[in-house]
């Protein structure tokens, strides 16, 4: 089995996995003392339909979030981009306030899952996840002394996260898919890593790139298709992880214009195996100068 954790903290030993069934005792309410201490350290990871919830929250374009609300990261070593949720130079959320979250509604995947962390776990001959989950206690929350227990499953639809696990489905997948292949994949080339970046999280400006005339010309789209792109913020996103898989791995998600498919594998066809090498080469060297440090 291989499994995914979504734990807000490091620890040698691993958790007591809970079902969907499990029963946990915990309620967060206005009025307990530990209310909104766990806003004030915030280390939150956003994922691309958080920015579209939270930029339309806020009335404002993916760039002015981006520019205003986050800050980047690499998430791997192939310095596959992501963001997290900018904070003060304390450590507290910026939609925190006295009487709570400003952007409660809207609030981000992992801000709706704590007290939970979640792992999905897949056998090896199984096509479909099995998801579940940890119970996360921190020394600060006191939501953990409430008199209210509820199954992990009511827990989760009480906070909407059937839906939110959903449009996050396929933008997990493709970051499973890169982690699992490896040197069969390898680093992705910078203007990969560029585009990774405007589908995931500035989808304005990946709407301003689908609908150029140059787009247009390379890939076939119907005018409907086109419509729906250039006015749903979530359609555009879920075309973008379409698009990525094909830019990635090879796959042939979206129907382009006769002969650019067969002459997009011929030109690339040398700089994808001077990457896998590579990628395996540097992998390999690591593993070296890692043997060597130990003597």
């Amino acid at each position: 089995m291989s499994g995914t954790f979504d734990i807000p903290f490091k620890s040698d030993v691993v958790p007591q996995a809970l079902d969907a069934e499990a029963e946990i005792r915990f309620r967060c309410r206005t009025g307990i003392s530990c209310f909104n201490a766990c806003c004030r350290q915030a280390d939150i990871t956003l994922t691309p339909y958080d920015i579209i919830r939270l930029k339309q929250r806020l009335g404002i374009t993916s760039g002015e979030f981006l520019k205003d609300h986050t800050v980047p990261f690499e998430m791997d070593a192939d310095k596959v981009p992501g963001v997290k949720m900018r904070t003060d130079d304390d450590g507290a959320c910026l939609f925190m306030t006295d009487e709570g979250c400003s952007v409660y509604e809207d609030r981000p995947t992992s801000c709706r899952y704590y007290p939970l962390g979640h792992l999905a776990m897949r056998c090896k001959d199984s096509p479909a996840d099995e998801a579940q989950y940890v119970l996360i206690r921190e020394t600060h929350c006191k939501g953990h002394e409430e008199h209210r227990t509820i199954r992990i499953k009511d827990y989760l639809t009480e906070q909407d996260i059937p839906m939110y696990r959903e449009m996050n489905r396929e933008w997990l997948q493709l970051i499973l898919k890169k982690k699992s292949a490896g040197p069969a994949v390898g680093r992705p080339p910078e203007r990969s890593l560029q585009l990774y970046f405007l589908a995931c999280f500035d989808l304005d400006r990946f709407r301003r790139f689908v609908t150029s005339p140059a787009f247009r010309k390379a890939y076939q789209l119907d005018a409907r298709t086109c419509e729906t792109l250039d006015r749903d913020d979530v359609a555009l996103m879920k075309f973008g992880f379409r698009l990525l898989r094909q830019v990635l791995f090879g796959e042939r998600t979206l129907e382009e214009t006769p002969g650019a498919w067969d002459k997009r594998l011929e030109d690339r066809k040398d700089v994808w195996e001077a990457r896998r090498r590579a990628a395996i080469a540097q992998r390999q060297q690591m593993e070296e100068d890692k043997y060597k440090q130990q003597f």
